[in-house]
């Protein structure tokens, strides 16, 4: 990002989000500059890990747009945002290398099976820094629930080592692709921008269906929390993204008036990019949802 005068002399609008949004804002915010003739620069990180820059490094962006909203209250509220908006979903799916089927043919009710096979390479990406990577656990800790098997987790872990990790979900769609990696889990919409073949999982465990929040909520994990040796428990839920204006953002006006086009008429670029857009709703503290004004999706 930038230093202290780059932000008081009015460079760039700053968009720090989540390696899944990638593709899905730069189309949209390719439109924005043309219309507005307003730079911006991006810069892309795990969600986790995006809040904690702001946290530790107190490297403030415009804005923040990250892919589990439940990072804001229990990372960045009150202190760095006020509130914020969530404007899309996804759902967890595995990616795989088309040409090295080492272990058969993956579908949805042998994945489990075929990814503990001796001699799989799985991706998954940092639970500590990625939400995809803790959702990857919340979705094995849910299939050990709807298979009846309280091996699955440890049993696919196992074809998962450290070395097969990366810091977001986004960086193992090239290592699928070249074939380092046999599969990986990582969101729908990441798959399809990338072109890769992936397989759907049961909804009772892919984290992409509303209906089903209260099965997921069944199942947890802990990360490490904003303060130094704490941690939090991140409860399953559907998956939503989110987007915020921090405070202390260097351009507060026009970073809401980037805030705004990107979930009214830029949500058109970033749906055609294969990201799942829904109608903004924001949320104010301490619960109370409301949707914003722009005209929705």
């Amino acid at each position: 990002m930038r230093d202290a005068n780059a932000k008081r002399d009015g460079g760039p609008l700053v968009v720090l989000h989540a390696g899944s949004l990638a593709r899905p804002l730069h189309a949209a915010l390719d439109s924005f500059t043309a219309a507005c003739a307003i730079p911006v620069a991006t810069s892309s990180a795990g969600s986790v890990d995006a809040a904690r820059r702001i946290i530790d490094l107190h490297d403030v962006p415009d804005i923040i747009a990250v892919a589990d909203q439940e990072i804001f209250p229990s990372l960045l509220m009150p202190t760095y945002v006020d509130s914020y908006t969530i404007f899309a979903r996804n759902r967890m799916v595995i990616a795989r290398a088309r040409d090295r089927p080492r272990s058969g043919v993956l579908d949805s009710t042998n994945w489990y099976r075929v990814l503990s096979q001796p001699g799989v390479e799985l991706g998954r990406s940092d639970p500590d820094l990625d939400p995809a990577g803790y959702r990857t656990l919340m979705v094995l800790r849910l299939a050990n629930r709807y298979y009846h098997d309280p091996a699955i987790e440890s049993a696919v872990l196992a074809r998962s080592p450290k070395r097969n990790m990366r810091p977001k979900s986004a960086d193992l769609t090239a290592l699928v692709e070249i074939g380092a990696l046999d599969y990986a889990f990582v969101y729908e919409s990441v798959a399809r921008s990338a072109g890769l073949a992936f397989t759907p999982l049961p909804a009772a465990i892919d984290l992409g269906d509303d209906a089903l929040a209260a099965a997921y909520a069944k199942v947890s994990v802990r990360i490490p929390g904003a303060a130094r040796g704490d941690s939090i428990t991140i409860r399953g839920e559907p998956i939503h993204y989110a987007m915020a204006v921090p405070k202390g953002a260097p351009h507060p006006r026009e970073a809401l008036e980037l805030e705004l086009f990107l979930l009214g008429s830029g949500s058109k670029a970033m749906r055609a990019a294969g990201l799942d857009v829904t109608a903004p709703v924001t949320v104010f503290p301490p619960s109370p949802t409301r949707l914003l004004s722009p005209s929705a999706p």
